[in-house]
């Protein structure tokens, strides 16, 4: 289990038994800021565990939901528009409306991490609105995933999703011609 410097003290209860901990290697340093019972995490869960308000969106919630086998070379995180800028390399972060930022979110678990995601039928959402920013092979490859599973999609909240963003009609017509 990951825990944050924050954690750490709470457990450990001040610094020097938090250092004792680390050199009786009761507890690992995995970066800066980031404590882990086992020596080695996954980045995953590291990520998720530094910024746990951002949720995966993206070219990751599309790996982590199943519907492209193309391992995203960073992860994508939705934080909300008045969130700093998150400075990591292995972080690609989309800002998002305070009012749209929890629309669709669910929690997920894969392996050491559980973590937010945005829910399949907000993902689709997300594939059209970012039609011309995602390549073109890599969208026609995942609308064809979203096809494949149309039975399993909740369709009312599909629609009720697209109702909420900026260009709503534009998001409706996009579903009608492209999916439905």
């Amino acid at each position: 289990m990951l825990y944050t410097y924050k954690q750490c003290l709470k457990n450990w209860g001040t610094p020097y038994l938090l250092k004792q901990a680390l050199q009786k290697r009761k507890l690992f340093q995995i970066e800066k800021g980031i404590y882990a019972d086992t020596e080695h995490a996954s980045s995953l869960a590291v990520i998720t565990t530094k910024y746990p308000k951002a949720i995966i969106t993206l070219d990751s919630a599309f790996f982590f939901h199943g519907l492209t086998d193309v391992i995203p070379y960073d992860y994508c995180l939705a934080t909300s528009m008045s969130s700093r800028a998150l400075r990591d390399k292995r972080i690609r972060q989309i800002y998002v409306k305070d009012s749209l930022l929890s629309l669709g979110c669910i929690s997920m678990t894969r392996k050491d991490a559980t973590f937010q995601i945005y829910d399949k039928e907000r993902m689709l959402i997300e594939l059209l609105r970012f039609k011309n920013k995602i390549p073109y092979d890599f969208y026609k490859e995942i609308l064809n995933n979203y096809r494949k599973i149309v039975a399993e999609l909740d369709i009312e909240r599909i629609q009720n999703y697209a109702e909420n963003f900026p260009k709503h009609k534009m998001l409706c017509n996009a579903l009608e011609t492209e999916f439905f």
